[in-house]
């Protein structure tokens, strides 16, 4: 009887997740070369505890993106430390249609751009894997420093959508410790 009790919580566990990665709506007609660039990760809201528990001391980090042939995306991310930058390199793999992505190295489950205008702003759905635990995060991507009130709009409309609530959001100080003087866009 055990064994059904959790084979039934398992099969709920899968319907729930693909409930959910169903309603979440890709940009349309994304466009990967266009999206390609320098970007800044000037926002981002998660139910991931392990987010919640840091969010008060995360700082902007950026994702240099470059489109590949295959329709995937090569993203360099540098994530300022108090200790310095950290650096990580990471294939985003093209799941179906445009804009929707999965990163096995990062436990990226479900990747999904869901709002970009491409010149100033992107939102983005990530359903992942950290620690055992499946969690939730949206990430507003700005190609400058400061979000334009359009993106900030665009990002707070959406993430109550995902379930994620306001005081799970922070916006991201600036910081030096991955200096980007000197980066073009690829």
């Amino acid at each position: 009887m055990r064994m059904q009790s959790v084979l039934l919580g398992q099969v709920l566990v899968l319907l729930w997740v693909s409930t959910a990665w169903a309603e979440v709506l890709v940009q349309p007609d994304f466009d990967a070369k266009k999206f390609s660039g320098l970007w800044y990760v000037v926002a981002m809201v998660s139910d991931c505890k392990v987010y919640v528990d840091k969010k008060d001391h995360l700082l902007m980090s950026t994702s240099a993106v470059t489109a590949t042939r295959e329709g995937n995306l090569s993203v360099h991310m540098e994530f300022p430390w108090a200790d310095g930058c950290n650096r990580k390199d990471a294939e985003y793999l093209k799941v179906g249609s445009e804009g929707h992505f999965r990163v096995p190295a990062l436990g990226y489950l479900d990747v999904r751009v869901v709002d970009v205008d491409y010149s100033s702003f992107a939102v983005i759905y990530i359903y992942k894997e950290l620690e055992g635990a499946l969690s939730t995060m949206v990430q507003l991507y700005s190609r400058t420093q400061e979000a334009s009130p359009q993106a900030l709009k665009a990002f707070q409309d959406f993430y109550p959508t995902v379930g994620l609530a306001s005081d799970m959001m922070v916006m991201l100080p600036k910081s030096d410790a991955c200096s980007s003087a000197g980066k073009e866009a690829p």
